[in-house]
């Protein structure tokens, strides 16, 4: 047996569940009874924002240290090079760390590159032991990988169409683990008519899968990271990543799932706008976000019960977050990669031996900074190489400060939140959610305005000014210690 000198770590990271929708949001009718027991005994950070709202630029930027603008990944097009030093590879080179980890990595979605035994990339990237597996469109569109072996230049209804005729018509053969396991249990085809026809009504349909429980996407990513845990040795601290697929689109649940929140007493509050044909239409696909939600919450209550009951709870380092939100029909904008709170804006919650329980943590804060937390809670040094700060100190000392900003980005446009002012430059809304570059940039108060409907920008000129020098700041410097 080791010595039980520096924590294990055990990272939840599911795909696309926004900020503000957990249990301990008292307007929402939502479950999360096991998140919401890791904040009681730890620190919930009320302000965490992600590096960039869209899957891989974002895992990208925590895998490396990298702040958005700086990073090689700049959108679901791009791979994150297996030359390129990750945290994975310093805990496991540097700090002896046993690494492991399931689901949608979202590290390669580029390339489509998983294998079928999702073990293409994992071993450079730094891992001890995992399985690798796309994402829930990715599983599909990626089966004609011969047509479409990388999605640069391709559009993704191109690729859909193509995948979806090879797929039906048994001419293909899947390119990653989950729909391996779908086609192996005589259910690939089904989901993939499942999710055609989810497909040809915009991936706002809310009725349920025909897969049974056990072939859900996220039960099967669950079981995966259990069976990592189980076979983990016991002679070294491990890390686990436990990347979820939900609750991102499309927003389909089990029959099960389904009936979480089909009480009539349930009610969830309306968009500031909605993109779906109706209200009833809008209430249905947040009724099953929220039972995404909840799975996951159900499977964060069976990996706290082996710790548990293996003796090893208290020395480890659980983290809940994201790699982004999801905008579910505000400002008439459904998914991500907007500026808005609901899509830069993620859970953050951390608990484990020494982490001393507080109220919640209000300023900002930033998922960019797991990378060198993870590395200082395992005793790595010389981490000054990336954007990143580890919140050890914020975790063990609640009187101490952290960042005064933080700063998001994707494309052309950045974002700098100092847990009040967000300004925003070379980005505007107009109604249908598009983006326009204008000039002056957009200011928004989150205080007295949290749904960000106006840009005080020229009524706060003061405000405007010092934020866009900062984040001029941010994008010259890309180890900039905000």
């Amino acid at each position: 047996m080791r010595e039980i000198d520096r924590p294990n770590l055990l990272f939840f990271f599911p795909d696309q569940h926004r900020h503000d929708w957990l249990g301990s949001n008292t307007e929402l009718p939502l479950r999360t009874p096991n998140i919401d027991r890791l904040a009681a005994r730890g620190v919930r950070f009320t302000n965490a924002v992600c590096p960039s709202p869209l899957c891989s630029p974002s895992r990208a930027c925590l895998a490396t240290g990298n702040e958005y603008h700086s990073s090689d990944v700049l959108g679901n097009a791009d791979t994150l090079s297996t030359s390129v030093t990750t945290y994975f590879q310093r805990l496991r080179d540097e700090a002896g760390y046993h690494v492991m980890g399931c689901g949608k990595f979202d590290l390669h979605k580029g390339s489509y590159s998983w294998g079928v035994d999702g073990q293409t990339s994992l071993e450079k990237w730094g891992f001890s032991d995992g399985i690798d597996n796309a994402g829930k469109l990715d599983g599909i569109t990626s089966a004609d990988w011969t047509k479409h072996p990388s999605r640069i230049g391709v559009g993704i209804e191109e690729c859909w169409n193509t995948a979806y005729e090879a797929v039906i018509s048994d001419s293909t053969q899947p390119s990653e683990p989950y729909t391996a396991y779908l086609q192996e249990q005589g259910l690939l085809v089904e989901h993939a008519e499942d999710y055609n026809t989810r497909w040809e009504l915009d991936g706002n349909a809310a009725f349920p899968t025909t897969l049974p429980e056990e072939a859900y996407i996220d039960n099967w990513i669950g079981r995966q990271g259990l069976s990592l845990l189980e076979e983990a040795p016991d002679d070294s601290p491990w890390y686990l990543v436990v990347n979820f697929a939900g609750p991102h689109s499309p927003f389909d649940v089990t029959e099960e799932m389904h009936d979480w929140y089909r009480n009539p007493d349930v009610e969830f509050p309306n968009p500031t706008s909605s993109g779906v044909d109706s209200v009833t239409d809008d209430e249905e696909v947040r009724r099953n976000y929220a039972a995404m939600i909840e799975n996951i919450d159900r499977w964060v209550g069976q990996y706290l019960d082996v710790l548990a009951n293996r003796g090893e709870l208290e020395n480890t380092i659980v983290v809940y977050s994201s790699d982004h939100g999801e905008m579910l029909g505000d400002h008439g904008i459904w998914g991500k990669s907007v500026p808005f709170q609901p899509s830069v804006g993620v859970p953050l919650i951390i608990a484990g031996p020494d982490v001393e329980d507080r109220d919640p943590y209000d300023a900002p804060m930033t998922i960019l900074d797991l990378h060198d937390t993870f590395l200082d809670y395992a005793g790595v040094k010389n981490r000054s190489t990336s954007s990143s700060r580890s919140i050890r100190h914020l975790l063990e000392d609640p009187n101490s400060e952290h960042r005064d900003y933080v700063v998001s980005g994707l494309g052309d446009w950045r974002m700098i939140f100092d847990g009040r002012y967000k300004y925003i430059d070379g980005w505007t809304p107009d109604n249908n959610g598009e983006t326009t570059n204008i000039q002056d940039g957009v200011l928004f108060d989150l205080v007295e305005d949290s749904q960000e409907t106006e840009n005080i920008a020229n009524k706060r000129p003061e405000v405007t000014h010092e934020l866009r020098t900062r984040i001029d700041d941010s994008d010259s410097n890309s180890n900039i210690r905000c």
